[in-house]
């Protein structure tokens, strides 16, 4: 499960037109809609400037968490190379976490595909609290690819609900 965050996002839209700003949101989701099918994982939905993504849903890549670390390095490349075209200096801010999720369709109208469960709050909490440009990974995620990616020392995040989640920053490819 990933949560992503555009950070910056809020404070640019008080300097640009609302057709501007649909513009470059549009262009962003856009370019991370192509990188998701790259990856193999599955988009979920958006909200505002929040992007939603998971993996193993449908068996498309054979290591998710893999996928999804992969997918969030080269959003970080997309949006840096979206800073550079347009001026601005949004950055990301990444929460991903492994686990088991619930997923479905609830309601009568405006149907829409969503997941629920401790996975995905973990992975909203680890974005949520993590400093902008940062890739945090909870440890079952790194357990999945301490050997692929180096991330700094563990340490322990409180979420909302109190509850101590252990996460790392992710760092590099080996």
């Amino acid at each position: 499960m990933y949560s992503a965050d555009l950070v910056g996002f809020t404070t640019l839209a008080t300097h640009i037109s609302p057709e501007q700003l649909v513009h470059l949101l549009n262009e962003i989701f856009s370019a991370f809609d192509v990188l998701v099918g790259k990856h193999g994982v599955e988009k979920i939905k958006t909200i505002g400037d929040a992007y939603m993504v998971a993996g193993g849903i449908c068996f498309t890549h054979p290591n998710p968490a893999e996928a999804m670390v992969e997918l969030a390095l080269d959003m970080k490349q997309d949006l840096a190379r979206f800073n550079e075209q347009y001026n601005t200096s949004m950055r990301i801010r990444i929460g991903i976490h492994t686990g088991p999720i619930v997923a479905g369709v609830i309601g009568r109208k405006k149907f829409a595909y969503d997941l629920w469960g401790e996975t995905v709050n973990i992975a909203c909490q680890l974005e949520a609290l993590g400093p902008a440009g940062a890739i945090q990974v909870s440890s079952s995620t790194f357990d999945r690819l301490k050997t692929q990616y180096t991330c700094e020392e563990e340490r322990s995040i409180e979420t909302k609900g109190g509850r101590q989640v252990k996460a790392r920053r992710l760092c590099e490819r080996r």
